[in-house]
């Protein structure tokens, strides 16, 4: 993949710049530690390196020359395993998505999407992610050409290996949507008493379909989904409020402090207030995830 190693270098050059708002650009010169993340819809292309993501009882890894698509909003595991590590970003925004499928008239693929996937990126999608990444060295070209290049790798990605997945974030009637308007619903509830048929109704599905769908799509069940949100969200604010362990529990949700600080050990391998005095400190997660 001769396009590769020029994209290494740029990713390492300009590593941290803005691209455009939807685009990230990340670099690591060491292998991290596991970390835990809400990976919101994106697109990643791995230039250098191996980056390993974990949601549920899945492992995806994705080293140099693949790509990852994340289909809906996941609390995902998520570190870096073979250093140096170079990365491109880039949102996946459903309005542009649906404008291209409108304008172009292809459809929405069937079948259930994933709720993520790895590929071998072709050379067709590699260099306009390239072409996107060299406006960074003539920045005054960048806002007038870089939206049609963030167009031009959204199509690459409709047309190509993951389309089906791509295409049903832009459809606002497919199962994915559905499911994603329900995850939308639980990240902003999250700290609230559940009930699954809320969910259902907000994905506009029958219970029975909605734990099917949502499992197929997460890999989880609604409910272990909140409680994944529940916990990052209070791993977050603990970073922030590190000895008031029982009031952070409160606020996301938790009526009892031994619950609380016995799912959190559970899911992070320490105590809440151990584990937050452990990460003091630490760079926040990546929102991508990439």
């Amino acid at each position: 993949m001769s396009l590769l190693p020029e994209l290494q270098r740029l990713l390492c050059r300009h590593a941290d710049q803005t691209v455009l708002p939807s685009v990230v650009v990340k670099a690591s010169a060491t292998e991290t530690a596991p970390n835990t993340a809400v990976a919101d819809p994106v697109f990643a292309l791995v230039a250098q390196g191996t980056k390993r993501t974990i949601l549920g009882d899945a492992v995806y890894d994705y080293g140099a020359g693949e790509y990852l698509v994340v289909s809906v909003t996941l609390p995902v595991t998520a570190y870096v395993v073979e250093a140096p590590y170079a990365v491109f970003g880039l949102r996946l925004r459903p309005a542009l998505i649906a404008d291209l499928l409108l304008e172009t008239g292809v459809g929405r693929g069937a079948g259930e999407a994933p709720a993520i996937a790895v590929s071998r990126v072709p050379e067709d999608l590699l260099d306009p992610v390239i072409r996107l990444v060299r406006l960074l060295d003539r920045p005054a070209d960048l806002p007038v050409l870089g939206p049609a290049i963030e167009r031009e790798i959204v199509w690459r990605l409709i047309t190509g290996e993951q389309g089906a997945m791509v295409r049903q974030l832009g459809t606002a009637d497919s199962r994915l949507a559905q499911i994603g308007r329900a995850v939308r619903w639980i990240r902003q509830n999250y700290a609230d008493l559940f009930r699954v048929e809320d969910a259902a109704r907000v994905a506009g599905m029958s219970v029975t379909s909605f734990h099917r769908h949502f499992r197929a799509v997460t890999t989880m069940t609604p409910i272990q989904y909140q409680k994944q949100i529940r916990l990052q969200e209070a791993r977050i604010r603990l970073i922030a409020e590190p000895h008031d362990v029982a009031g952070v529990g409160y606020a996301v949700g938790y009526e009892s402090p031994s619950q609380f600080s016995r799912e959190y050990r559970r899911m992070f391998g320490a105590p809440p207030g151990a584990d937050a005095a452990r990460r003091h400190g630490l760079p926040a997660s990546d929102p991508v995830g990439v």
